[in-house]
């Protein structure tokens, strides 16, 4: 993934906790579970609703998913990248220029990068609990893949979906690729954020109806595409949980809260209010955090990531007892949750990025350590509570 003669020294984080070898290239750290994973992509679009976001009214609302899953065999499957070259393109130019701006401006292909989960491999035809992922405001479903194909090597279906039209990039069949269009900042305009939180709960409830399509033999591919052998025969949808990254934080605890199909969530940092037009401020509260949840939440958080929204939003949530809890990764900040982890320190290291926006972005903890630590959380919270 970067085009440097810089030795990258890295710690790219193999299973075992242990250091790669110099190299060219960034790499996503392997996964940990037992499994081999195979991959495919959907193309959803519901029939019964249209998009809210200006660069495409009239339309009916569509998304894409990746399916992660545990793998029957994956000889002769090629490997997925991480980025399609379309959204890698919009990537380098949006989320680097705007979204996160102490990534490298240059020296970084971001096509390159390769996951470690195979095109089409036929699945395991074992019911497997399914989880979805919703990414951070303005941020692809791709950045967070080593976390989800370490899920599904440990025995889950993962399936991971972006928001277009408040996602940087989204690459559609065909080549199309459909860029962020928001009509204002959701950190400083609480009617745009009320309006992105129910478009995602929306696509979440969407996602699960298809899935359900999926499970009873059908096909929810919009385009008809061929779906890898025994996908639908891997999914038990008795036991689905959810798990979000910021805006996709608040998006799996509100989800579960609205939606009785989801039995556990994981928020990654989210904020459980509306917010006001001063960015940080508390606004009018979710009905989660106002009524509380009578199923598991995990309220994972990090020690490096305040602000008074986050902290009195939380707070109400907790106070509710029950079966939330709380968790934080110390000497990291927001987007340890995120692939950036494993890939900043190898930024750093080939000289692509300083010590100083390394930090900014996912703290100071070593890769080493921070992604055998989430893994290991959100993985035993799902285990624990999904693994009947």
């Amino acid at each position: 993934m970067l085009r440097t003669t810089a030795v990258v020294t890295a710690a790219l984080l193999i299973a075992g906790g242990g250091v790669a070898q110099a190299a060219d290239t960034v790499r996503l750290p392997a996964p940990t579970g037992p499994h081999r994973v195979g991959v495919t992509t959907l193309h959803l679009v519901d029939r019964d609703r249209l998009d809210p976001w200006p660069d495409a009214v009239g339309r009916n609302r569509e998304l894409m998913a990746t399916v992660f899953y545990p793998a029957h065999d994956v000889r002769s499957y090629p490997v997925a990248p991480q980025m399609t070259p379309g959204a890698a393109e919009k990537f380098a130019w949006l989320d680097v220029n705007h979204a996160h701006p102490e990534l490298p401006k240059s020296g970084v292909d971001w096509a390159a990068t390769r996951t470690h989960s195979h095109i089409g491999a036929p699945a395991l035809p074992v019911r497997r609990p399914v989880l979805l992922y919703s990414p951070g405001a303005a941020d692809p479903r791709t950045v967070n893949t080593a976390l989800a194909e370490d899920l599904a090597s440990r025995g889950y279906v993962v399936v991971s979906f972006d928001h277009p039209g408040e996602t940087s990039e989204v690459e559609f069949p065909g080549g199309r690729v459909r860029i962020i269009a928001l009509p204002a900042d959701p950190r400083t305009n609480p009617d745009v954020f009320r309006a992105m939180i129910d478009t995602r709960l929306a696509d979440t409830g969407f996602v699960l109806d298809r899935l359900e399509v999926l499970a009873r033999g059908g096909n929810p591919d919009a385009d008809g595409k061929a779906l890898p052998k025994h996908l639908g025969r891997a999914l038990d949808l008795r036991r689905i949980g959810m798990y979000g990254h910021s805006a996709g934080g608040t998006t799996a605890a509100e989800g579960m809260y609205e939606d009785r199909r989801i039995d556990a969530a994981v928020n990654l940092e989210g904020y459980l209010d509306h917010g006001t037009a001063q960015p940080g401020q508390p606004g009018e509260l979710l009905p989660i955090a106002r009524n509380g949840v009578d199923r598991p939440l995990l309220l994972l958080g990090t020690d490096g990531y305040r602000d008074a929204r986050y902290d009195s939003s939380w707070a109400a949530m907790l106070a509710h007892g029950g079966r939330t809890t709380h968790r934080e990764v110390t000497d990291a900040t927001h987007w340890v949750f995120t692939d950036f982890a494993a890939m900043a320190p190898q930024f750093q290291a080939a000289g692509l990025m300083t010590e100083a926006d390394r930090v900014k972005l996912v703290g100071a903890i070593a890769p080493t350590r921070s992604v055998p630590l989430v893994r290991g959380i959100v993985g035993s919270f799902f285990d624990r509570h999904l693994r009947r």
